[in-house]
Parts: C-alpha cells; sequence; structure tokens
C-alpha cells in the first residue's frame, strides 16, 4: 500500500461497531476482565490502550517496523531507550545532536555509568577507530540537528553487522514520509511525534519503532515498567495529524526549496545549510537514502545583531521553539534548543550567536519570503 493512504487509513484494526471513522478515544485507566484468568487484551492503560495501540500499528506500518511504542515526548522515548544498555557499556553517537539529547547523555546517562564517544557519524574511518570491546550501539540522527549533517544509514548499518552494534537512528526531521531506517539496516528508529507526525504544535509525544520482535519484546518490557506512555486524547492527535503527514511535508518541502535558494542570495547570508542543495555536503547521499529533504533550515548571518534584530522582527514567522507544525518558526539554538551545551562544544560544531534554525511551514511562501525580506531589511 502506497504511504500516502497508509498516512490515512493507517491500522486496520476496527474496535467497535458503530463504523464511526474517527478511531474512538478510549478514555480508560483500567478494563474490565470478562473472567478469572481471562482478559479483553487490554487490562491497564500503562500497558496498552485500544488508541494508543491504533496509533502505534499506524507507525510501525509506515516505518515498516514489526511494533513500535509511542510515549509521553520524544526525550521520554530516548530515555526509555537508554535502559536497554548497562553500566559499562559504550555508545558512539553523532556528534550534532538535539542539543536534549546531549543534555540527557552527558547528565544521566553517563551518570548511570554508559559512556559516549560524539564523533562525525557520516565519516566511517572515524567510527571505526571510536568502536571498543564494549560498543553497544551507534545512534546518529539524519539530517543532524541544527548542522544539517548527513550520514550514510546503509554503511554505518553494515559496519554495525559486522560488530554486532545496534543501529539507532533519530527520523524526526524527515519522517518515514521521506527516509525509512529501518528499510537501510537500523534497528530501532526514533522519532519526536511532536514535530511532523503531530504536525500542529499542539501536543507532546515520542516513538520508538524496532525491526526485531526480540527488541520489541525488551522495550514493551521497559515500557511498561517505567510507564511514559503516550495518553488516549494524545493518541487520538497524532492519529488525526498523521493523516495529513503526506501532504504538509510535500508543501512544507516545497516551501523550503524555494526560501533555501532565496537565502543563498541575500548578502547578509553568509551559509545556508539545507540538504536540498546540490551544494550540500551530503546531498548525494541524502539523493540515494530518502526520498525527500524535508523543510528544515539553519543559516548563518554576517553578525550577531543581524540575527538578534532578524528574530525581533520577523511576523508572521514566529520566533518559537520546536519545528515541524503547519506555523514557520525560527530558533536561536544558542540560546535555545542547544543552550545547554558547553560552549566550547557549540563553538566547535559552529553553534554560534549568528546560527538561526528555520523550520518551514505550509504557508504561502511568497508570505514568508517577504516576511523574512521585510526582518532583514531592518537590519
Amino acid at each position: 500500500m502506497d504511504i500516502d493512504t497508509l498516512c490515512i487509513h493507517g491500522s486496520d484494526i476496527r474496535y467497535d461497531t458503530t463504523g464511526a471513522l474517527s478511531v474512538p478515544i478510549f478514555q480508560s485507566a483500567t478494563f474490565e476482565h470478562p473472567g478469572v484468568g481471562q482478559s479483553t487484551g487490554y487490562d491497564y492503560s500503562r500497558v496498552q490502550n485500544p488508541t494508543r495501540e491504533h496509533l502505534e500499528r499506524t507507525l510501525a506500518r509506515l516505518e515498516n517496523g514489526v511494533d513500535a511504542l509511542a510515549f509521553s515526548s520524544g526525550m521520554a522515548a530516548l530515555t526509555a531507550l537508554m535502559e536497554l544498555f548497562s553500566p559499562g557499556d559504550h555508545i558512539i553517537a553523532s556528534d550534532d545532536l538535539y542539543g536534549g539529547s546531549r543534555r540527557l547523555f552527558d547528565n544521566v546517562s553517563m551518570k548511570n555509568g554508559l559512556k559516549f564517544d560524539f564523533i562525525n557519524t557520516s565519516n566511517k574511518p572515524e567510527i571505526e577507530k571510536s568502536i571498543r570491546a564494549e560498543t553497544k550501539a551507534i545512534f546518529i540522527e539524519t539530517p543532524t540537528n541544527p548542522m544539517m549533517q548527513v550520514t550514510d544509514i546503509s554503511e554505518v548499518s553494515r559496519l554495525c553487522r559486522e560488530r554486532g552494534l545496534l543501529l539507532i537512528v533519530d527520523n524526526t526531521f524527515l519522517t518515514p514520509y521521506f527516509q525509512r531506517p529501518l528499510d537501510l539496516g537500523a534497528d530501532i528508529v526514533l522519532h519526536s511525534g511532536t514535530k511532523y507526525l503531530c504536525g500542529h504544535n499542539d501536543t507532546l509525544a515520542g516513538f520508538l519503532v524496532v525491526a526485531d520482535p526480540g527488541l520489541s519484546e525488551r522495550l514493551r518490557f521497559i515500557y511498561k515498567t517505567t510507564g511514559a506512555c503516550l495518553s488516549p486524547f494524545d493518541s487520538w492527535l497524532l492519529i488525526r495529524g498523521i493523516k495529513t503527514l503526506h501532504i504538509r511535508m510535500q508543501r512544507q518541502q516545497e516551501n523550503a526549496i524555494k526560501i533555501a535558494r532565496w537565502l543563498c542570495e541575500q548578502e547578509k547570508v553568509r551559509a545556508v545549510h539545507y540538504v536540498g542543495l546540490p551544494s550540500h555536503p551530503g546531498y548525494s547521499v541524502s539523493v540515494r537514502q530518502a526520498s525527500g529533504f524535508g523543510a528544515m533550515i539553519s543559516f548563518e548571518v554576517d553578525s550577531e545583531k543581524t540575527a538578534l534584530r532578524l528574530l525581533e522582527n520577523v511576523k508572521i514567522i514566529k520566533y518559537a521553539e520546536s519545528l515541524g507544525g503547519v506555523e514557520s518558526l525560527i530558533t536561536y539554538p544558542i540560546l535555545q534548543t542547544h543552550a545547554d551545551l558547553p560552549e566550547e562544544v557549540r563553538k566547535l560544531k559552529g553553534i554560534n550567536e549568528t546560527l538561526l534554525r528555520l523550520s518551514v511551514g505550509i504557508e504561502c511562501v511568497d508570505d514568508l519570503i517577504a516576511d523574512l525580506t521585510q526582518a532583514i531589511e531592518v537590519c
């Protein structure tokens, strides 16, 4: 079935006999047993809920996984994922990650005994050099947040297979509509469902999608034990959001390509990081492993003053954290998404006073460009 159709019809499970096209919201914490030792398949909503199950099966089908688990946030999903590992285990991770992921690794996972090397995962020799006897997994974002670096998932997957490592891919930026890491050899896919999957900036959610039943069983145990499950109503919001994922992603990408090209022509813009530009170092890999480039752009302006004036003067585009919604949002990573990174780490990656990140929405692209034009002219 085509992914456009899957987005709309999702799971084929039916939960009632009314013929309702909208999945019912089973707002129940617990479920009655038909008899002693008997179950309807639903006992307690922390373990499973019919509304959440519909969402999870939908996402598993979209990612071609055997199972998907829906969490109360992307960070809740990542926190549960780290419970697969034991003190002393070593993980290799992309050195350009969402700041919240790096904050968790640095301040919680390391405290719990895990070890990390943060490297450029688009460089295979650097990965090979970092593998130790205690290495258990490679964790990548591609494209990365916020510098849009691209890692060849198939290449890293082959290396993981050779060394017996798990490959974990954060697929938040491209979603299964543009990229399916499990098909490329990944073992686990992570999503902040708050972003494109929801698409409307109105709830928090996170997902883990797995390719192996054994991993599913291990994560399900962690899931029911730690309890950061997605609520029935929020699950329904995600089901509704995913129905328009394909048309939103198409429109957002169309807008992003036009804006990226426009930014390249601006005198006050020093660099544009967008994987859909042929000049981007990861362009050829992106073409090979993804069906689209997404709608995330980072760009560098000529001075801190220009960056601040632009943030203060956009009108249609909103100065706000997060990404992936129908509204265009502009973010200042140094003060927002990556504020908790040590200064030396930020500077090494180019996350400085002149870097801005733009999540392109579905508005009329001419209006967005006009908004950026007037904001830059004020500078």
